[in-house]
């Protein structure tokens, strides 16, 4: 067990008067475990209480080395998991749920306890896993650091005559040569007039001359994950490119020097939007500034307009402005991790994000 993260969550609980939490998150048992446990259907549940006494109640598929901390209850394929946890809960007061346990557990637990109550707990964990201790800010920097000499190899690759998807390829062998268990997210590799898909995911095209190219990558690195995107352009950019280029560059640093404690989330996303807009541009940039990441690539702690939020020390998390124009076939984004320190925040990526050309002879 991670005692010291524990010990955090259950000071929540006590203040949202819970007595008990069941957490069924892969990521958060192994937020508060350092045990990855992917049950697929089968029943996952770790169950806390302010008693101390906590209990996991697992698949035997799944043995796990005993730490004398933690009890661990083994389930077979034929018996009825749910039951079995039951009989360890409190009778008659709140249980705590957490967001992805599955209706067949939680209908069972609530069929079978009438008398309980059962609350969304989710954020007590979320909010928690939000602000990153000493060790995961030495991960997310680990992780970002791996991120940038992978963006540097595929850069590198990008005149080559490779498609979006063979580029994917080379960037997953890429994340392994470097140390990184695989990509923290499909990445996004587009060319041309698919750069101005948001969400566009590699297909068969190849770069010509005069397009432009994004890349969206991230990678996980001892289970954290990292995320950047950059944009360049092939053989050369029109006035237009290079105009739109700068103005998403600028709101990128408009945003980081807004990130610090005592703003709030929703400050960074004006920072960011204000400025594009007041190019003429607002309604080509149709989403959020940013998310917060960790062991996930989006976690709880969005920077939006919506998100009033007092930004704290530890948080991590994106600041990633775009405008995308399909009429004039082309789209931009710049994106930075950035990680709250106790004055301002600390920039993860280090890779170039000034307006670069590759030179590219025209086909």
């Amino acid at each position: 067990m991670k005692k010291i993260r524990v010990e955090r969550v259950l000071r929540e609980m006590e203040r949202n008067a819970l007595t008990q939490i069941v957490v069924s998150d892969t990521y958060s048992i192994y937020y508060l475990t350092g045990r990855w446990i992917f049950p697929g259907e089968r029943l996952l549940a770790l169950l806390l209480n302010l008693s101390g006494k906590h209990r996991l109640v697992v698949s035997n598929l799944y043995p796990q080395v005993p730490d004398g901390e933690l009890e661990v209850i083994y389930v077979d394929d034929i018996q009825d998991g749910v039951n079995i946890l039951s009989g360890c809960i409190e009778k008659g007061k709140p249980i705590g749920v957490d967001k992805n346990w599955q209706a067949k557990f939680l209908l069972r637990m609530q069929e079978l306890n009438p008398g309980n109550i059962f609350v969304n707990a989710s954020g007590i964990i979320d909010n928690i896993r939000m602000i990153k201790d000493t060790e995961e800010q030495d991960l997310m920097r680990k992780s970002s650091l791996i991120n940038d000499n992978a963006m540097e190899l595929l850069m590198e690759l990008a005149d080559k005559g490779f498609s979006e998807r063979q580029l994917e390829e080379r960037l997953r062998d890429i994340y392994s040569r470097l140390g990184a268990e695989e990509c923290s997210f499909k990445p996004i590799i587009a060319f041309g007039k698919n750069t101005a898909d948001p969400h566009y995911m590699p297909q068969h095209a190849k770069a010509l001359y005069g397009d432009s190219i994004t890349f969206d990558i991230g990678g996980k690195t001892d289970s954290y994950c990292s995320d950047m995107t950059r944009t360049i352009f092939l053989g050369e950019a029109s006035a237009k490119q290079k105009e739109v280029y700068e103005i998403v560059l600028e709101a990128n640093l408009r945003g980081i020097a807004a990130a610090k404690p005592g703003n709030r989330m929703c400050d960074v996303d004006l920072a960011v939007r204000g400025y594009i807009e007041s190019k003429g541009y607002g309604e080509y940039f149709p989403h959020r500034t940013g998310h917060s990441i960790g062991l996930e690539v989006h976690e709880t702690g969005n920077v939006a307009y919506n998100n009033t939020d007092v930004i704290q020390e530890g948080q991590c998390f994106s600041i990633e402005p775009g405008i995308y124009l399909p009429e004039e076939g082309f789209g931009v984004r710049v994106e930075d991790l950035v990680l709250i320190t106790e004055k301002d925040c600390e920039v993860l990526n280090h890779y170039s994000k000034e307006f670069k050309v590759i030179p590219y002879e025209r086909q």
